[in-house]
């Protein structure tokens, strides 16, 4: 008999809901203090979760989630990259 294999869920910081890992966009602080996005999800660091959508983005960005998870500042650029990240999509 086959085993099934449990897919780890994660919790998006915009909405709250819990998605499959794969189906979300991680943002990663590294040990060296930079803040990169990480599109496969095996990078070293600590890492804030997001869904796909762009009202989660904007929710997480207004109310500072994603820096009070990764508990540093988060560059213009990242949010910009996400939002890339999105539309493309």
């Amino acid at each position: 008999m086959a085993q099934v294999r449990r897919i780890p869920e994660r919790r998006c910081v915009g909405c709250g809901e819990h998605f499959p890992k794969n189906t979300l966009m991680r943002v990663l602080r590294t040990p060296e203090g930079e803040i990169v996005l990480d599109l496969v999800g095996k990078a070293s660091g600590r890492g804030a979760y997001l869904c796909r959508n762009a009202a989660c983005l904007k929710r997480a960005r207004k109310s500072g989630r994603i820096s009070a998870s990764l508990e540093c500042a988060i560059p213009e650029e990242v949010y910009d990259r996400l939002e890339g990240e999105i539309r493309d999509v």
